[in-house]
């Protein structure tokens, strides 16, 4: 059984983007789906673990963080976990502000940890991978 894709439509009714959201992230490199010639025009199609790098973005996106920041964060998420859009990621990782990088960084959830950060008026943002699958497939069509 092959791999289902789909259009930039379904996507954007699948994830919450906007069609521009999705092109300009497709211009700016950030999440890259197939593009396939067809006659005079192009279709463009996403896979499913694309559809997962799109709900990171909405959700980063959603949190407050600047379009620079959520595409910085997808792609240390990239790094830290490989495969986090492929499978059904039970990851709970988040973010936070490294002071020494000026950056903000993926770390492991761990509630002490966590607790630490707020007790010293430090933000943390949680980044589930299982509640973004789970909503994901919820959205997705059934076939």
């Amino acid at each position: 059984m092959g791999e289902t894709f789909f259009t930039s439509k379904d996507a954007a009714k699948i994830t919450g983007c906007t069609l521009r959201q999705l092109q300009y992230w497709r211009e700016k490199g950030v999440i890259v789906p197939m593009v396939s010639a067809t006659g005079t025009g192009r279709s463009v199609y996403y896979s499913r673990s694309e559809l997962v790098e799109l709900a990171v973005m909405v959700y980063l996106l959603s949190v407050g963080l600047t379009f620079e920041s959520a595409s910085g964060v997808l792609q240390q998420l990239r790094e830290l976990e490989p495969n986090f859009a492929k499978e059904n990621s039970q990851r709970r990782l988040m973010l936070v502000f490294d002071t020494s990088e000026g950056i903000l960084k993926l770390k492991d959830f761990e509630r002490e940890s966590a607790i630490a950060f707020l007790d010293r008026g430090e933000a943390i943002i949680p980044l589930w991978l299982e509640q973004i699958h789970q909503q994901l497939n919820q959205t997705l069509p059934i076939n």
